[in-house]
């Protein structure tokens, strides 16, 4: 009986340990990795390692503890077949954005390869189409990048229209400078 418990311990301690990880992740994907090579499967774990993305897989109903005990309701009805759980603590949008670009670049869309089976924002379950609505979004540095760049704007007029203030009136003082010179 004591290796009955130490396993049961074993699993009751990845179960809490997946729940805080579920609970920390600020964007979760969880695929049917069915049919995807070696050779893809460690390449589209290098893409997510590189995006700061955990990738392992899990078994479905260590999963499925996990999800109720983190509160994330609606994970049951897709935890069947192979699952392979993708999450990110800093960016919401990194699992969903390499994996469906992946799936994109490899052409992986054919049904049985890679599939995606529901994911979750900031605790909040979404499914296949919310996914791909995820992954289209542009990035975090891409969304800073644009808001620095519109703030910005007015700042870089502001400084054209004062030059080209400043230059009339030098090209003025120029002009009275050269008819009192001629006078």
């Amino acid at each position: 009986m004591a290796v009955t418990s130490k396993v049961t311990d074993k699993k009751r301690e990845y179960v809490k340990n997946l729940a805080a990880d579920l609970k920390a992740a600020k964007g979760i994907v969880l695929t049917n990795y069915r049919g995807l090579t070696v050779a893809k499967d460690t390449e589209l774990r290098r893409e997510l390692r590189a995006a700061g993305v955990t990738y392992r897989v899990v078994k479905n109903t260590m999963l499925r503890l996990a999800a109720d005990e983190a509160g994330l309701n609606g994970f049951d009805e897709h935890l069947s077949d192979t699952t392979a759980l993708a999450f990110s603590t800093e960016d919401a949008v990194a699992p969903a954005k390499v994996i469906c670009g992946f799936m994109k670049k490899n052409k992986l869309e054919e049904p049985g390869i890679l599939t995606i089976k529901v994911g979750a924002v900031e605790g909040k379950v979404i499914d296949v189409k919310g996914v791909k609505a995820l992954a289209s979004l542009p990035s975090r540095e891409e969304l800073i990048a644009k808001l620095l760049g519109s703030m910005n704007a007015p700042i870089s007029n502001f400084v054209g229209v004062s030059q080209g203030i400043i230059r009339q009136f030098v090209q003025v003082l120029n002009a009275v400078a050269e008819k009192k010179a001629t006078a």
